[in-house]
């Protein structure tokens, strides 16, 4: 069952990856939406599937049970999910805007800062 676990994850991320190096800008940030799920994944599969007691100390002891469910997993991937949600937020932002002023979605078409030419130039530096 490992090793399913670890295919699906792989597959995730690779088709992350693969969408990253995209020229759609759109399908760069549904990459990174993608790659951000497989991370989710892989965090929440390192806490344990098999636990079957929630993660409560008992009264008297200082420890968790043996059977417990790891806490920590389930705090990364529930922050996780929040920043992976924010990213992929402001990438669909930044695309509509680039949209909208650019007019393209294509990342090779968008040189617009390239054209303006280096601010390090000694011309374009100001006294």
């Amino acid at each position: 069952m490992t090793f399913v676990y670890a295919a699906t994850i792989a597959i995730l991320a690779g088709a992350g990856i693969y969408m990253i190096l995209a020229q759609n800008v759109v399908r760069i940030v549904m990459g990174v939406a993608l790659l951000a799920a497989s991370a989710n994944v892989l965090i929440f599969l390192s806490g344990r599937l098999g636990s079957v007691s929630p993660p409560i100390i008992p009264e008297g002891t200082d420890v968790l049970a043996q059977t417990a469910a790891n806490p920590l997993p389930q705090a990364l991937v529930l922050t996780a999910i929040v920043i992976g949600f924010a990213l992929t937020a402001f990438g669909v932002a930044l695309v509509y805007k680039a949209y909208r002023s650019l007019g393209t979605l294509d990342a090779s078409a968008m040189h617009d800062a390239e054209d303006m030419g280096s601010p390090f130039t000694p011309s374009q530096a100001k006294q």
